[in-house]
């Protein structure tokens, strides 16, 4: 009677335990708990792990169940199964075609993936078709003929780890510096040989130094990958594993984020040498903000990954960041049209850096660009503050792009000066002006234009070929200069306003009038004189415009 009974209670919990692990394909979530549940040591049962596979015959499908369990345990793949969807119907599609697929580790092993056959859950066939080629590459064949010469001596255990896993640690600690210190060398001779090429010329030693920087962590980036792709041969634990990746991948993020702060730094560096070859000042600028702005990206980016392999969710925090930058960007709507009037200032570049300009409200010399606002510096050596925003709107007089500065003056000649003399003076202005070394030579005036209140007017339209403001006030200074000396040779005066009284009946009272001497071989003397001598003391340079 006792065995009937003891028999009776073991059938029913045998039964009882056969319901709690039924296979069930009913959801991803479902799928992928059926896999591995019915694989762990306790509840080891490949067939029913084997339903998770779509088509295939028993005896693959359960080759493909273990090979994919070793998989994910040999790169520490750890499920979360609180974040696998328990839907039905779970799609991650938008558009009008449904696709019923969940992708269990997108970043890190995007080839597996679940998906809707039939009313279930399976693994897809791009699953089924990339177990074997991701099988042999996280256990190369090397990595059983090892296995086979191992004695049994070395699977002794000490601290809980076998001694052919300590031996085989410290073997690819010793593989991974040696490839360390090659590939940074062979790295930085790439580096250099392509900034030689770039650049047309040999690198400097702060160059070398930088690209020394940028080398090293490339060749962590490359140890971390030996490790990566080596360690999951030591069969290790799935804990294990999982310590083990989780921090291979932060090194490798930061180590990444190192690189692209580095490149950046080169680029830039780079940039700034091509732009202090230009003629525009502008793109001198531009270099701060583009270091900054590309800096702060690289930060951004390498902070999403950080926090997702943290188990972050990256996709709810970026909404949520996309939702505070949009309410704070609609808060700071000045900032934002700043920012865009910025970058019209660098795209449609109206003024460059030392331009002198003039709009409705100012002049003065542009002396920076920032993000928010431009400063100009006015004549009285004050600072104007301008919003880009503003300054991309109004009309701006940019008279730095000048090709000439142009000077126009009158001169005012007594009335008495014979017509002989107005004449010479005015042919000797214009050979002036010729021979002047910063002048136009196509384009200028000095003609005898009429008669003002108190003076014969003479109009002298000229060119200057330098834009700064000093050097076109020096070029004023030597052709004033040279006309005051011609005048004088000549004999000729300049007026000023003034009243003549004529007196007749005091004969022996003699007029204020000059004498003018209009001799004609003594005036192109004169001129002659007056023009070789200033060509000698302003020599003309050779370039002429």
């Amino acid at each position: 009677m006792k065995k009937i009974i003891f028999l009776f209670l073991f059938s029913t919990q045998f039964f009882v335990a056969q319901e709690k692990v039924n296979v069930d394909l009913s959801n991803p979530n479902a799928t992928i708990y059926t896999h591995l549940y019915f694989l762990q040591e306790e509840t080891f049962q490949p067939i029913k792990a084997s339903k998770t596979f779509f088509g295939l015959k028993q005896k693959d499908a359960i080759d493909k169940a273990i090979k994919l369990k070793k998989i994910l345990d040999g790169k520490g793949l750890f499920i979360d199964f609180n974040k696998i969807p328990n839907d039905p119907n779970y799609n991650d599609t938008i558009g009008y075609r449904r696709v019923y697929k969940y992708v269990i580790f997108p970043l890190r092993m995007p080839q597996i993936s679940v998906e809707k056959i039939n009313g279930s859950w399976y693994y897809s066939e791009e699953t089924v078709a990339q177990i074997d080629t991701l099988y042999n590459q996280v256990f190369p064949w090397y990595v059983h003929k090892l296995q086979e010469m191992i004695p049994v001596s070395g699977y002794k255990k000490v601290f809980g780890i076998e001694l052919w896993q300590f031996v085989g640690i410290l073997l690819l600690l010793a593989f991974t510096v040696l490839m360390v210190i090659i590939i940074k060398k062979i790295s930085f001779w790439i580096l250099q040989a392509l900034q030689e090429k770039i650049t047309h010329k040999d690198s400097n030693s702060e160059a070398k130094l930088i690209l020394k920087k940028l080398a090293h962590p490339i060749s962590l980036v490359v140890g971390i990958k030996i490790i990566d792709a080596v360690f999951p041969s030591l069969q290790f634990s799935l804990d294990v594993n999982a310590w083990v990746f989780m921090t291979l991948n932060i090194a490798e993020t930061i180590f990444w984020i190192y690189v692209f702060l580095k490149l950046v730094k080169v680029v830039m560096k780079l940039y700034e040498d091509f732009t202090s070859k230009t003629e525009s000042k502008l793109d001198d600028q531009l270099v701060p903000i583009l270091r900054n702005f590309l800096t702060v990206v690289v930060v951004v980016i390498g902070s999403f990954r950080m926090l997702h392999i943290l188990g972050v969710d990256t996709t709810t925090l970026l909404a949520g960041a996309t939702i505070g930058g949009l309410a704070f960007a609609l808060a700071s709507q000045d900032t934002v049209k700043n920012l865009i009037g910025t970058i019209m200032i660098f795209i449609d570049k109206p003024f460059h850096i030392g331009d002198w300009i003039v709009t409705s409200e100012l002049e003065g010399t542009v002396e920076q660009v920032g993000f928010r606002s431009t400063r100009v510096r006015a004549a009285d050596t004050s600072i104007f503050q301008i919003p880009n925003s503003k300054l991309s709107e109004i009309v701006i007089n940019n008279r730095g792009m000048l090709l000439f500065r142009r000077h126009r003056t009158e001169l005012g000649l007594r009335y008495d000066t014979p017509p002989e003399l107005i004449d010479a003076f005015v042919k000797g202005v214009r050979e002036l002006i010729m021979v002047h070394p910063d002048s136009r030579k196509d384009a200028f005036n000095a003609e005898f234009i009429g008669f003002g209140d108190s003076a014969l007017l003479i109009l002298v339209n000229v060119y200057f070929r330098s834009l700064d403001w000093n050097l076109e006030q020096s070029s004023k200074h030597k052709l004033h200069i040279a006309i005051v000396k011609l005048a004088k040779e000549l004999g000729v005066e300049f007026a000023f306003p003034s009243t003549t009284v004529t007196i007749e009946n005091f004969p022996e009272k003699k007029g204020i009038n000059p004498r003018y001497d209009t001799d004609k071989e003594r005036i192109e003397i004169a001129i002659s004189s007056v023009v070789s001598n200033f060509e000698e003391e302003n020599p003309t340079e050779k370039n002429e415009i």
